[in-house]
């Protein structure tokens, strides 16, 4: 099994046992790609304004949101998955950032766009953007993800890929104005309680926010990573729920209506509630417990330079705060090492690690493990199962396993 670099090491295996990489290096010398001149440095290259708003390389044409066609019936309700296998850092680039919908995308002018708040308040009101956008704003990065992030994998192994099995994730920094602020400009009577939180789109989706939850960290957001949200991301408004499952982050949000009770709409009865063991369900399961996966290696990005050297890189997150650490098994759980954070740790964010070994060609049972900064650690799926059964779908933080043979070649596998 592969032993973990010190930076003496990493020196060492250079020289010694990554002694490929010498010969690389040797041969690189005589390579007419670096000895001689080539031809996109002999002309002028393209232009200013070639492309005002700017695009990915062709060569980059395969980083893209990917869908499942077998998964639902019609792509108009439906989900597809952010190609987090492919990316680095903890930003997720607007374009690629997972989509999930309950009747399309809804487009139209945002001057046609109001935000309604009304119910147990002093003073019912009807928003314009020109309005919101007088009000106090806030930047804060987080992550969403959906509740049935993994959810195909409570039965054992079922998708080949990281995008696949945690890919409905995406983490932006998001401008727009707290949400107790425009709850307190209509005034919250005593008997206030929760906020139903409704979208523009065609289903009309919604769902209740006790009230604690709506005066601490939601925000109503316009921009992501500093631009105007996506459509397909709720545009021209949406409502951020740091920490909490995606169905609860509205999109397209034309009123908050303000109650003594939950409403207990669909997608908080018969969807969006976790089966258990005992045939009963856990309702209002709404933060996102601590979780990791290893992006690369991976099915979709299998190591291809042979022994030597490798750089393991993953994800992890949690509702609850930040991820101080993340460990790493090479055996299946047998052993672990502390993975290298890298980047900045935000509270429900997510958070970069690696972990840097030689690999010896042998093969690999690769596993990560977060810890949260509340001290929860992420358990196995068996653990899971143990507790909730095996009829659940959402909520699915289990360890997940990726088994890596001699060509390099990543399988989702379990391991007990």
């Amino acid at each position: 099994m592969a032993d973990k670099l010190t930076r003496r090491g990493f020196v060492k295996a250079g020289m010694a046992a990554s002694a490929g990489l010498a010969g690389t290096s040797a041969a690189a010398q005589g390579d007419p790609k670096i000895t001689k001149v080539q031809k996109w440095a002999q002309e002028l290259g393209e232009g200013l304004d070639t492309r005002p708003y700017g695009l990915p390389s062709p060569h980059e044409t395969g980083v893209q949101r990917r869908r499942v066609p077998w998964l639902t019936a019609d792509a108009t309700s439906s989900i597809n998955f952010t190609p987090i296998h492919d990316l680095e850092g903890i930003i997720t680039p607007n374009g690629v950032c997972f989509e999930r919908h309950h009747a399309g995308v809804p487009q139209y002018d945002p001057a046609d766009h109001r935000l309604m708040i009304n119910g147990l308040v002093d003073q019912p009101l009807v928003l314009t953007m020109a309005d919101i956008l007088r009000f106090p704003r806030e930047n804060r990065v987080h992550f969403l993800e959906c509740a049935a992030n993994s959810g195909m994998e409570w039965r054992g192994p079922q998708m080949d890929g990281a995008q696949f099995t945690h890919g409905m994730i995406h983490n932006v920094m998001y401008t727009g104005v707290p949400l107790r602020l425009i709850l307190l400009e209509a005034g919250i009577k005593t008997t206030g309680k929760w906020v139903l939180a409704e979208g523009a789109d065609a289903s009309g989706l919604s769902r209740s926010i006790p009230m604690e939850k709506a005066l601490d960290d939601c925000l109503v957001a316009f921009k992501m990573n500093g631009e105007a949200l996506r459509p397909e991301n709720g545009y021209p408004l949406r409502l951020v729920v740091p920490g909490w499952e995606g169905i609860t982050w509205i999109k397209w949000l034309r009123r908050l209506e303000v109650g003594d009770k939950p409403w207990h709409q669909r997608e908080e009865t018969s969807k969006y509630t976790d089966l258990l063991a005992d045939g009963s369900a856990r309702r209002f399961s709404w933060v996102m417990d601590a979780k990791s996966v290893i992006t690369s290696p991976s099915p979709q990005m299998p190591i291809t330079h042979g022994p030597g050297q490798t750089v393991i890189s993953g994800l992890a997150w949690s509702g609850h705060g930040t991820i101080p650490k993340v460990d790493v098994s090479l055996d299946g759980g047998v052993n672990w090492h502390p993975a290298r954070m890298s980047g900045p740790s935000l509270d429900k964010s997510l958070h970069r690690f690696y972990f840097d070994f030689v690999w010896d060609g042998k093969p690999l049972l690769l596993q990560s493990r977060a810890q949260d900064s509340t001290g929860y650690m992420q358990p196995t799926k068996d653990a899971l199962r143990g507790f909730r059964g095996e009829s659940s779908t959402y909520h699915n933080n289990g360890i997940q396993t990726w088994a890596i043979n001699e060509q390099g070649e990543a399988q989702n596998v379990e391991v007990s």
